[in-house]
């Protein structure tokens, strides 16, 4: 069952009433989806983080809007204010409860690798995998047990279990986690500093505060 967020409808986009709504503890949003016209909302801040806290980032979301019929909708994306943390804006995706769709999905690893313990050092390639399922099949996160894994063994993809539910999106053999000597660990971190390349930035989008 969808968890609940109530949404008031927000009609004027001046920056000083968005200015307010955010002073009031509220998050400027939008909702919209395939063949959907979108709608200017606020939600409750503190309601939204305890939704993705609770429920998780890929969770369905019975969103309530004033006077409307309540959609199922997931958090598309959202902006934070790089100090405090705080949700800026944040986007809702209506979704089809019929239709399958593409998401990101955490992946954990279990247990702790033998080859750990000897002495190996642990490297995960990927902490999150593309999958396709209907918005009610999409698992919370992907969970590899890498118990048995010695130094100089990986595991792919591939060795997931399988489900009916869902499938992976990537290639079946991207190793997910691997366990290298710690001497090969060394050997990468001691690169020349005149082959070291620049770090890339991520990107970002500047504070929209007319959203």
């Amino acid at each position: 069952m969808a968890v609940i967020l109530k949404a008031e409808k927000r009609e004027d986009l001046s920056k000083s009433v968005t200015k307010q709504i955010r002073k009031n503890g509220n998050v400027p949003s939008v909702v919209y989806g395939k063949d959907k016209a979108s709608k200017t909302i606020t939600v409750n801040s503190v309601d939204l983080t305890k939704t993705v806290r609770d429920e998780g980032r890929n969770a369905i979301i019975s969103l309530a809007v004033e006077n409307d019929e309540p959609v199922n909708v997931m958090l598309h994306d959202y902006q934070l204010e790089p100090l405090r943390d705080d949700v800026l804006h944040a986007d809702f995706y209506i979704v089809n409860m019929a239709e399958e769709m593409d998401v990101e999905v955490p992946l954990h690893l279990d247990g702790e690798a033998k080859g750990v313990k000897d002495g190996g050092v642990l490297q995960q390639p990927l902490f999150e995998l593309q999958v396709r399922a209907k918005p009610a099949d999409i698992p919370e996160q992907i969970s590899a047990d890498i118990s048995d894994l010695d130094i100089g063994d990986t595991i792919s993809i591939a060795d997931l279990p399988e489900s009916s539910a869902y499938e992976f999106l990537e290639d079946h053999e991207t190793t997910i986690a691997t366990v290298v000597p710690p001497d090969t660990v060394e050997e990468t971190d001691e690169a020349p500093a005149d082959e070291e390349a620049e770090p890339d930035l991520v990107g970002g989008s500047e504070n929209d505060d007319e959203k």
